[in-house]
């Protein structure tokens, strides 16, 4: 490749994210492919304090970086050095992310138009190596360094093994690899391009898996290969998206039939997996009952409280404004004496001390028992059917007594005569509120797809 030169970059930071991190050290090496023609190291005073973990990994002190220059004294020189060349770095995005961000803090906007990552790399030009460290890299290939983590040594190691890796690349992989619009420019160092290259155009879920094949995260889409494309575009510096982009080392995806179904099947599998960087939906949780009890003295309480893990309740709410709603229309329709009814509390040590007269226990009790026969008499039990993922099924979502039962796919050969029959063929799942919610505003949008229990289809 004439004509190319590189910009061979490695630096030591107070931290893993450009954000809230600064660089303390930076080392620059300027290779033509053959030899280096410039080399440029420097500490830089981070003007922060370093944290005892990063010393004891680079060895660099806060009285090492006091005298040093500040980035901005540094950062002309940076940029004229990176200018016009390929931006080359062992799990390039996180080096180019924090220098993009020390060069905007110092006034200059620039931005990589070129990037090689040199893992990326290594695992194409020599795959089946057992690590692709950078260290163990060097153990592998014979490649010296001396003092691992300080950012000129592992910058002349970088160099190194981009001139091996040159020499290797006998069908022009590298120059592929830096193409403004290749693919290599985003995605994670860890991931297969095959796990990209494999996912479809359609609606549905995908899974981010860590290194020890763990679910990291799990998303939906109505066209998956966009999606997962927009989660490694963008210049973000948080601590979470470096993190995130770091743990990804492969991909799945399940087809669903619509965004709706893939929207269902995300929320089942974050409550089933849990992952670390899945957050928004683990709000949704509702927080509070409603709970009935009898006290000593013979009379039925109806109470709004918060959800225990040790204690039933009838119903939930996502809030105590949403519950008291609900409790206070059930004691106006049936007719409950409002000091039966209480926000907040199920206690069953509540004393009554009134002058009204109390309402008979028996007369009390069944008009608490007529309440509470209604509410499970409103859970209605029915199917959402609706296309298939392809032609030759339907899909299928079943709600039992009002509550997220689960859902399936149906072959267009099974011949179904009433909705009953479909329940069988569902796959259960866990369910909670939010997906209530989900399911209750499809429902309100589409009722022509809704199906009671008993009816045909």
């Amino acid at each position: 490749m004439k004509n190319i030169q590189y910009a061979i970059v490695d630096i030591e930071t107070t931290g893993g994210n450009a954000g809230g991190s600064r660089i303390t050290e930076i080392a620059i090496i300027i290779h033509d492919g053959n030899t280096v023609l410039e080399r440029f190291e420097t500490l830089v005073n981070p003007q922060k304090e370093i944290p005892l973990p990063i010393f004891a990994l680079t060895g660099i002190t806060n009285d090492m970086v006091r005298n040093a220059p500040v980035f901005e004294h540094i950062a002309k020189k940076v940029y004229d050095l990176l200018s016009g060349r390929v931006f080359v770095a062992h799990n390039v995005n996180f080096d180019h992310s924090f220098v993009r961000h020390e060069l905007e803090r110092a006034g200059i906007k620039w931005t990589a138009k070129h990037k090689l990552c040199t893992v990326r790399a290594t695992r194409k030009i020599m795959p089946g190596l057992p690590s692709y460290s950078l260290g163990k890299l060097c153990r592998s290939l014979n490649i010296s360094l001396s003092r691992a983590h300080r950012a000129g040594a592992d910058a002349d190691a970088t160099a190194a093994l981009l001139s091996q890796l040159l020499e290797c690349d006998t069908h022009g992989l590298i120059e592929t690899m830096i193409k403004k619009n290749a693919q290599d420019q985003r995605l994670p160092p860890n991931l297969p391009p095959e796990d990209f290259d494999a996912l479809p155009s359609k609606p549905g879920v995908y899974y981010f898996y860590s290194k020890d094949k763990r679910v990291v995260y799990v998303g939906k889409a109505k066209n998956i290969k966009k999606r997962v494309a927009q989660h490694f575009t963008g210049h973000a510096v948080t601590a979470q998206r470096q993190n995130f982009l770091r743990d990804i080392y492969g991909i799945s995806f399940e087809i669903c039939a619509s965004e709706f179904m893939a929207l269902l099947l995300e929320c089942c599998e974050i409550k089933k997996l849990w992952p670390i960087h899945n957050r928004a939906l683990k709000k949704f949780e509702p927080k509070f009952g409603l709970y009935s009890y009898e006290a000593r003295n013979g009379y039925k309480y109806l109470a709004i409280g918060k959800i225990s893990a040790y204690q039933g309740y009838i119903e939930k709410f996502h809030s105590l404004h949403e519950g008291v709603n609900m409790l206070l229309k059930l004691a106006g329709d049936f007719n409950i004496d409002h000091r039966f009814v209480h926000y907040g509390t199920t206690s069953e040590g509540v004393v009554i001390r009134s002058i009204k007269e109390l309402p008979p226990v028996t007369y009390h009790n069944e008009a608490v028992n007529n309440a509470l026969h209604f509410i499970e008499s409103s859970r209605t039990t029915y199917a959402i059917v609706d296309k298939g993922r392809n032609n030759e099924e339907r899909s299928c979502v079943w709600v039992e007594k009002g509550q997220f039962y689960g859902m399936g796919y149906i072959s267009n050969d099974v011949n179904i005569t009433e909705i009953s029959e479909l329940k069988e063929y569902i796959t259960p799942y866990s369910g909670n509120g939010y997906i209530m919610q989900l399911i209750n505003a499809y429902v309100l949008k589409y009722p022509r797809k809704v199906y009671l229990q008993n009816t045909h289809l």
